[in-house]
């Protein structure tokens, strides 16, 4: 079999894929030793080499998980913590030099896989001469549970979800040419957690070298705990598993599916019970790994040298049911998020964002979640030159009778030009084709990922990003150029976190 496929070198070894309608694949590559025993809450060790050619053409499993409740992951995926670290390839040909676009996977930092179909990077390589790596990374307690307080060296204990992404870039560095692909032309990429992973990285220091350009799909840099927040969970999260506070090795003795118990008791509190916003594990901001907040690192400058483009969905909250919001649970709602609902509410009323209260809950839940912190980054980047491109996704499903909108991750399939892959159908509803608004998006991801800039044969002039010109390209069955409309309530968010 080996003879017939694909093979290509690794710096641990040889491996052998598939082909697929002039598609090379290459699944289930480690590039790190399995996160289990020791290894557990710890750093991404290197992995064992190997000589003979090694079988790629099947996925591996995910990072230890249960069923979401989000588009893309809401099967049981196979998950295997011992496995998990792995990633995959998706190229045109083992020769040659091309872009590469390093795929990461959203869920809340708490499900998916880099294997899902909505990612299958296919089109991308057939269509953009592109090589496409998705990856799997740690997730949930397994991956952002802060005990640096406990045990020196677990330094890196909050973060190392992001660690084990720094381990698959640097991997990319040292592989990706042995797939046909470029090390000096790679592109990150993700959608929800993920792109909240891209805002991480793109503010990190070490991370710098191992990408050219970025991309952030519904999430900025924002989405972290500190300290404080993260050793709190901990101490939930010891309690939830029956293990005595403070015992590292104890957690670490325990079943994936004992831990995944606990940690699931987690999510089921609320945030605020929790004394946070956010869901309990996030990446936390240790000082050392992760030295400060993103968006504070962004705004010193940090990452600003890199080409980014991001947007967001205009109705990002309706994949939970936010629009369900009746008029006695409005200012509940809005309190999440706003110190001052009443006035919030107001403000969006008045601008003309929204009148009803189920409306008004989809635009303050989805600016308060994606559209607030995207707008501070493109204008902490703004403040250093950078240049920033800013898109949104309006396209309305029709499933549902409607109720979806331009959902969170709907963009995805559109992004991919997989409207034909399993499930989509269903997310999109009845009516015409929307084909078209995923060849533009599609055409457009590629005019990034190989020239640094975003565009579509026959679109309007898309200008960077700048405080004095904050409109974008919005994705419809119209694509046009418009002022941000986020733009006109931002004055109410001032000085909220």
């Amino acid at each position: 079999m080996v003879n017939s496929s694909p093979v290509a070198t690794t710096t641990s070894g040889p491996v052998f894929g598939r082909e697929r309608d002039g598609v090379l694949s290459f699944a289930g590559i480690p590039y790190a030793a399995p996160p289990v025993g020791h290894n557990r809450f710890g750093p991404p060790q290197p992995v064992e080499a190997w000589s003979e050619p090694r079988d790629a053409t099947r996925f591996t499993k995910g990072a230890p998980q249960r069923p979401g409740d989000g588009l893309t992951s809401a099967a049981a995926l196979p998950w295997d913590e011992a496995e998990c670290l792995s990633l995959n390839v998706q190229t045109p040909a083992v020769d040659g030099a091309r872009p590469v676009m390093v795929w990461i996977h959203g869920g809340d930092f708490r499900h998916g896989m880099g294997a899902i179909p909505w990612y299958n990077g296919a089109r991308f390589a057939e269509q953009g001469d592109v090589v496409v790596v998705s990856i799997n990374y740690r997730l949930g307690a397994f991956g952002f549970t802060y005990l640096d307080h406990l045990d020196d060296e677990l330094a890196g204990s909050g973060v190392v979800g992001i660690l084990d992404q720094l381990a698959a870039l640097q991997w990319v560095q040292d592989n990706i040419a042995s797939f046909g692909g470029d090390p000096e032309r790679v592109t990150i990429a993700g959608e929800s957690a993920g792109a909240f992973s891209v805002g991480t990285l793109l503010s990190l220091p070490a991370a710098q070298p191992l990408f050219a350009q970025a991309i952030l799909q519904s999430g900025a840099a924002h989405a972290v705990h500190d300290a404080e927040q993260g050793q709190g969970v901990a101490r939930w999260l010891f309690e939830a598993a029956g293990v005595a506070s403070g015992s590292v090795e104890g957690l670490r003795s325990l079943g994936a599916e004992r831990l995944l118990d606990a940690q699931e008791e987690l999510y089921g509190r609320s945030p605020a019970e929790l004394g946070l916003m956010n869901s309990p594990f996030y990446p936390v901001v240790d000082g050392v790994v992760l030295p400060r907040r993103p968006i504070d690192a962004i705004a010193a400058g940090v990452g600003c040298d890199k080409p980014v483009l991001m947007g967001t969905n205009a109705d990002e909250t309706r994949l939970w049911g936010t629009q369900q919001t009746t008029d006695d649970r409005l200012e509940g709602f809005v309190a999440r998020t706003h110190p001052d609902p009443a006035a919030a509410i107001d403000r969006y009323r008045e601008a003309g964002r929204a009148t009803s209260a189920g409306d008004l809950a989809v635009a303050i839940g989805g600016d308060a979640m994606f559209g607030v912190p995207a707008v501070r980054m493109a204008d902490a980047r703004a403040a250093h030159g950078a240049d920033t491109w800013m898109y949104r996704f309006s396209w309305q499903s029709r499933a549902f009778e409607g109720a979806l909108g331009a959902c969170h991750a709907l963009e995805i399939p559109f992004v991919f030009d997989n409207l034909h892959q399993p499930g989509v159908d269903l997310f999109i509803g009845p009516g015409p084709d929307p084909q078209p608004v995923a060849d533009i998006m599609h055409a457009t991801w590629i005019s990034f990922l190989r020239h640094g800039r975003p565009g579509f044969d026959g679109g309007p002039e898309w200008l960077a990003y700048s405080p004095e010109q904050r409109s974008l390209i919005d994705f419809d069955t119209t694509t046009t150029w418009r002022p941000d409309p986020v733009i006109d309530t931002i004055d109410c968010w001032s000085g909220v976190r």
